[in-house]
C-alpha cells in the first residue's frame, strides 16, 4: 500500500472530480471532490473519501473549500498523503482532534476555475446531472440523476417514465451532450443492445 506524506506544492495542476448525485440546473462555479470522513489522529489531520478519477490529484491542491449556507469558504491545504483506501489531509487551522471532527460528514470542494482543463468530448459529472436523454427515435429515456464508475466505462443512471435506465457511457451510445441546454441525444439501436431498463 502507497502510503507517503508530501508538503503543499507551490503551484496547483487542475484537478478531476467526480459528483453526488444532486441536481443542478446551471453549472456550478464549485465542484465536489471529496467528503470528510472523520478525524484522523490527535493532531487535527482528517481522512476524506475521495471523489475524483485519480486521488493522486489531491497531492497538488492549495486549498479546498467547505460548502456554508450559500457561501464557499477556502482553507489551505498544509501537507497530503493517500493511501489506497483515502486521502488524509493536514489544513491550515485545523490543528488537534476536536477541530478536525466538526469537519465530519462535510463535503470538500474546488472552484471550476482550478479544475481540471477536460478535453473537447468531456464533462464534468455535475454538469452532466439533470440532462434530459432523448433517443434517435425522439423517446424520452428520463433524467440523468446519477452516474456510477465501477471502473471501465462509466454508466449513466436515467429515471423517468420508463423507470430507471442504466446506459454505459460509451460513444456509439451517446451521440451528443449540451450540458448547457441539458440535452443528450443517444442512438435508439445501440440504447436496446446494452441498456438496463428497470420499471420497477
Amino acid at each position: 500500500m502507497r502510503e507517503e506524506m508530501r508538503q503543499r506544492r507551490p503551484y496547483a495542476r487542475r484537478i478531476v472530480f467526480a459528483i453526488l448525485g444532486e441536481e443542478r440546473n446551471m453549472l456550478d462555479a464549485y465542484l465536489v471532490i471529496g467528503e470528510v470522513l472523520k478525524p484522523q489522529g490527535v493532531r487535527g489531520e482528517i481522512k476524506v473519501r475521495p471523489l475524483t478519477s485519480d486521488p493522486e490529484r489531491f497531492y497538488d491542491l492549495e486549498q479546498v473549500f467547505f460548502k456554508k449556507g450559500q457561501d464557499y469558504n477556502a482553507c489551505e491545504v498544509e501537507a497530503c498523503r493517500v493511501s489506497d483506501e483515502a486521502v488524509f489531509l493536514k489544513l491550515d487551522g485545523v490543528n488537534d482532534r476536536d477541530a478536525a471532527e466538526m469537519l465530519r460528514g462535510q463535503m470538500l470542494y474546488v472552484d471550476r476555475e482550478n479544475a481540471v482543463e477536460l478535453s473537447e468530448d468531456e464533462n464534468f459529472i455535475v454538469d452532466l446531472i439533470g440532462c434530459i436523454g432523448t433517443d434517435t427515435n425522439g423517446r424520452e429515456i428520463g433524467k440523468l440523476v446519477d452516474v456510477m464508475q465501477p471502473g471501465g466505462n462509466d454508466v449513466y443512471i436515467f429515471k423517468g417514465a420508463l423507470g430507471e435506465v442504466l446506459v454505459p457511457a460509451l460513444r456509439s451510445v451517446v451521440l451528443k451532450v449540451d450540458v448547457h441546454s441539458k440535452t443528450m441525444l443517444l442512438d435508439a439501436k445501440r440504447l436496446g443492445e446494452v441498456a438496463v431498463f428497470d420499471e420497477n
